[in-house]
């Protein structure tokens, strides 16, 4: 199922993707795909919620980080070849442009946890956490675009204040 939803994200990028722009867009594609590369290598041993294949390719997606890293290679750079492609300039448009994305990504993960069994939540993650953090990632990807040092700032305090709230143990930097 997880290449399926690659292949859509991949054919919605050629349409709408803006390509002929790639090279602005990538240093933000890097931060995004950084972060999620810190997320597994700080987590590993106490993820907040994992991927897993049900459907097919489960000899090759073979776990949480094999789907993950198909998902930082297709999703994540076309997710930001189109929304800040498309980002709008006006205020207002932007809040709903956010809001969709949110909507998007939350949605996905909602059908993935209750009706396809590709995800899971651990350690007292949900489906509220989930949307938080895409307020969250979608408001800080949209600010590295424009400023990446207060990104890093932002995104800083975001991890610290996750790390507090969910007690994640000091182990896991060893």
């Amino acid at each position: 199922m997880h290449f399926i939803y690659c292949f859509l994200f991949l054919l919605a990028g050629i349409k709408w993707g803006d390509w002929k722009n790639w090279r602005d867009y990538y240093p933000t594609i890097l931060f995004l795909i950084g972060g999620d590369l810190l997320k597994n290598a700080l987590l590993h041993n106490h993820r907040m919620w994992a991927f897993q294949e049900v459907f097919f390719g489960q000899k090759i997606l073979i776990g949480h980080f094999a789907i993950d890293l198909m998902v930082m290679t297709i999703i994540y750079p076309v997710t930001i070849l189109i929304y800040l492609g498309h980002y709008p300039r006006v205020w207002w448009k932007q809040i709903i442009w956010v809001a969709i994305w949110v909507f998007l990504f939350s949605a996905k993960e909602f059908i993935n946890l209750n009706y396809l069994n590709l995800i899971n939540h651990y350690h007292g993650w949900n489906m509220g956490w989930s949307i938080l953090f895409n307020i969250a990632m979608f408001v800080i990807l949209r600010i590295h675009f424009k400023n990446p040092p207060y990104a890093w700032t932002v995104s800083i305090i975001w991890i610290v204040f996750l790390f507090n709230w969910f007690n994640i143990p000091i182990d896991v930097f060893k």
